[in-house]
């Protein structure tokens, strides 16, 4: 038998949450940020949302085909009411989880790629944009499909740090001046004279 306390904490947890984000979510997004870092046990979530849409605190719209849970008035309303009765630990914690997971989905929207085989190898193209303004348009070069694969999810993982670390680099880059042993060596080396 489920603990009713658990399912009534969950849908405090779950209106806290809808209300702070002030964004729509799927049903697979929010069952994600409630249960894919182990904030809340899947069941007890089933049974909370199911609660809350019989009770008329959710509500689920449809926007170009897509289905998203909203908070209705009700729900907001007991979200800023009864939040006190959750842990804020646990309320900062699912509040966390959704932004990590909006911001992981905005920048997979905001990046893309494309495998191409040249010659002996592949071409890993790679698209950065934010909105209608492309950031950076690049291509690497990998060996094999393995590695083309392995740079791509290794761009993917955080493509916001790769492109402020390209930015990075190239304000930090400087030409290279060889030092005066290098200089001196290269005059003493005579295989490349005729």
């Amino acid at each position: 038998m489920k603990n009713v306390t658990e399912v009534y904490r969950v849908q405090i947890l779950l209106a806290y949450f809808l209300n702070r984000i002030n964004q729509l979510c799927t049903p697979n997004q929010l069952t994600e940020i409630a249960t894919g870092e182990g904030i809340v046990n899947y069941f007890d979530y089933t049974a909370a949302v199911s609660a809350m849409l019989e009770n008329g605190t959710l509500e689920t719209v449809e926007i170009e085909g897509t289905e998203y849970y909203r908070l209705t008035e009700k729900g907001r309303a007991g979200a800023e009411n009864f939040k006190k009765q959750v842990e804020k630990s646990l309320r900062d914690k699912i509040y966390a989880s959704g932004l990590r997971l909006f911001a992981q989905l905005k920048s997979e929207m905001d990046i893309c790629f494309d495998i191409q085989p040249v010659g002996s190898g592949y071409n890993v193209g790679c698209k950065y944009k934010d909105g209608d303004m492309t950031l950076m348009d690049m291509n690497l070069y990998a060996p094999d499909e393995d590695q083309a694969n392995f740079i791509k999810s290794k761009i993917k993982m955080n493509p916001t740090d790769f492109y402020c670390r390209v930015i990075d680099y190239i304000i930090e880059n400087e030409e290279y001046v060889p030092s005066v042993a290098e200089v001196e060596e290269g005059a003493s080396d005579t295989s490349f004279m005729l």
